[in-house]
């Protein structure tokens, strides 16, 4: 079966990507990854202050998450 300790996510990416990509489009997807993720994080940066929280732990939080992902 499928290795367990994968998310959704990189479950998801796999079998995507079971079509071996080449250098430019690994450097593309990873680029549209990566912005998705800045517009979700800024977002979620604006909720956070709409509801009077510095945000501070959360954005720590999502830092940490996104250091993971590199």
């Amino acid at each position: 079966g499928m290795d367990p300790s994968l998310s959704n996510l990189q479950l998801e990416l796999l079998r995507i990507f079971s079509f071996d990509p080449n250098e430019a489009q690994l450097k593309e997807i990873k680029g549209l990854v990566l912005k998705y993720f800045a517009e979700k994080v800024d977002t979620g940066v604006e909720e956070l202050f709409k509801k009077g929280d510095d945000g501070s732990e959360t954005i720590e939080e999502w830092s940490r998450e996104y250091m993971r992902l590199r």
